[in-house]
């Protein structure tokens, strides 16, 4: 997604990132990725993310995205597997939502 508004991630105190997402057991094993401005990317700690059940919060320091100018961010990525070196045999849903900055 290309953001114009909120592009400075550093207004009011903000230090992290939240999403939540909804896997399935049914899904292929995969991690689960962020990355800001098409190059800094954090992956989430569980390697099979995408098999989680129930609706998870994933609570990212902003200080993670290395090299992110933050009073400038551009766009958000959030992907499967790993960015830039797509690979086939995948299946499954995933579902996000309240992606927001919090203090």
């Amino acid at each position: 997604m290309t953001l114009v508004f909120p592009r400075d991630w550093t207004a009011e105190g903000v230090t992290k990132l939240s999403l939540w997402y909804l896997g399935a057991s049914t899904n292929s094993a995969d991690k689960v990725y962020v990355a800001l401005n098409g190059t800094s990317v954090v992956y989430h700690s569980d390697s099979a993310a995408t098999k989680q059940l129930g609706w998870n919060e994933w609570v990212i320091d902003l200080t993670a995205f290395a090299g992110v100018n933050l009073a400038d961010v551009d766009t958000i990525t959030i992907g499967v597997g790993t960015k830039g070196a797509p690979a086939a045999g995948g299946a499954g849903t995933m579902y996000f939502d309240d992606i927001r900055l919090t203090r």
